[in-house]
């Protein structure tokens, strides 16, 4: 250090660090966040929710052996304040339940795995689903959501699988046979004690799992490639002559998550993702209806999305709002002799000057399509429709920020259960007040 340094310091009174001190401090969890935290909020709220359909499954009862199980309230607010947040994988809430101050008091002093974190967030697919509706049912009768006119929207979300996971009929059999002479080769290994002595009996079994879970996942892949068949044999008559072309080539699975397709995601590439259907109540914004396929494209979806809507509310679907990817003419005249006026934009023609726009009625359209091109070309048709992006889009937006943007789970019963949570993150935020009072 120089002389000038050394000067400029000397008399400088500092505080310094001092990490040994031992300190005697008198706090509790509840002091670790502000009043009006949002986790305080998520607390509030899923306290006042019914979870017994998460209490069902639990074997740690009065009067039995066994430690005591997790309070399912304390997961629930975990998964939700992280939905919130962003933060879609169980190893960082883990460790964000050991470093964060929210988490920590959201926890209350119960300690979390990565394990249990995980097995909550997708084991409980069926009572997620019940709670899930039970809110919307709640926002119904309080008023706040009447589903007359409903927007729908599709979310591209990459999927778990590799993308060099895509196999062929021809290479899965051939991986089949390898898979199943693995495993003989392994039973034979283990059951040799002489072989296998310096393996404990953890090692064994994680072995064996593994081999299993390979076999399962190849015979899964060779599952679905009749099915994919039948989808493209499906969808070649809307499909251009170029595209037939592409279309005949024959169809993979791949072998770590056959239920993931290779989808065109909006950058215009091509990658292994699942489709996730969002409902959105226009008046009320809140998310009404979710589900999760595996098709890339949305033209059989509008129905089984307003059927569900309607099941879950017990009120009728009056308009449905969509874009032009769930157009087809069929699905159309079904909403129209049901009582439901559809909004979605007609394909433009290739030739205007001999066809006319795509609002002029055309030769061999029925009454249904006719009323339905001329209600697109009208003012106040293209006003209501403006709706489908004022709702669907920003929600679209909050849930990728939300976290749902690339899955850490496999399987679309999985894929479910994490766009339900951010989608019941996304209703218990928006409507907390009401559903505290």
């Amino acid at each position: 250090m120089s002389k000038e340094a050394t000067k400029a310091m000397s008399g400088v009174r500092l505080r310094v660090a001092e990490r040994t001190q031992v300190v005697w401090q008198a706090q509790c969890v509840d002091d670790l966040l502000p009043k009006g935290h949002r986790a305080r909020t998520i607390w509030a709220v899923v306290c006042g929710l019914d979870l017994s359909a998460f209490h069902a499954p639990i074997k740690a009862r009065e009067g039995e052996a066994g430690r005591d199980s997790t309070d399912p309230r304390v997961l629930t607010g975990l998964w939700l304040y992280a939905s919130t947040r962003g933060i879609g994988s169980a190893r960082e809430l883990d460790r964000l339940c050991r470093e964060s101050r929210p988490y920590q008091w959201l926890c209350g002093g119960v300690t979390v795995n990565y394990h249990l974190l995980s097995d909550f967030r997708t084991g409980h697919a069926d009572a997620l689903d019940q709670l899930f509706t039970e809110v919307i049912a709640t926002l119904v009768k309080k008023g706040l959501v009447k589903v007359k006119r409903i927007s729908q929207d599709g979310l591209r979300v990459r999927g778990g699988a590799g993308a060099s996971s895509f196999r062929r009929s021809s290479t899965l059999t051939r991986l089949r046979e390898e898979a199943a002479g693995q495993m003989k080769q392994l039973r034979a290994w283990l059951d040799d004690p002489e072989q296998s002595a310096g393996w404990s009996a953890k090692k064994k079994a994680a072995k064996a799992r593994a081999a299993k879970e390979r076999q399962q996942r190849i015979e899964e892949a060779l599952k679905l490639i009749p099915k994919l068949r039948e989808r493209q044999e499906r969808s070649a008559r809307r499909l251009s002559a170029r595209q037939k072309t592409e279309q005949q080539k024959e169809p993979r699975a791949s072998t770590t998550d056959s239920e993931a397709s290779r989808m065109k995601m909006g950058d215009g590439g091509y990658r292994p993702a699942v489709n996730v259907q969002l409902a959105v109540d226009t008046e009320s914004r809140a998310v009404v209806g979710v589900d999760v396929t595996d098709e890339g494209v949305d033209y059989e979806q509008s129905e089984p999305m307003r059927q569900q809507v309607e099941q879950r509310t017990g009120a009728k679907v009056r308009e449905h709002l969509y874009d032009g990817g769930y157009v087809k003419t069929e699905t159309i005249e079904r909403a129209e002799a049901q009582g439901v006026t559809v909004y979605a934009p007609p394909k433009p023609p290739k030739n205007k000057e001999q066809r006319g726009d795509e609002f002029v009625p055309r030769r061999g359209d029925s009454q249904a399509i006719q009323q339905w091109r001329q209600r697109m070309g009208s003012d106040q048709g293209k006003e209501i429709y403006q709706q489908r992006a004022a709702t669907s889009e920003p929600i679209n937006a909050q849930m990728r920020r939300g976290g749902l943007v690339q899955l850490t789970v496999r399987g679309l019963r999985k894929a479910r259960c994490v766009a339900l949570w951010s989608a019941l993150a996304w209703n218990l935020t928006q409507f907390a007040t009401s559903l505290m009072s």
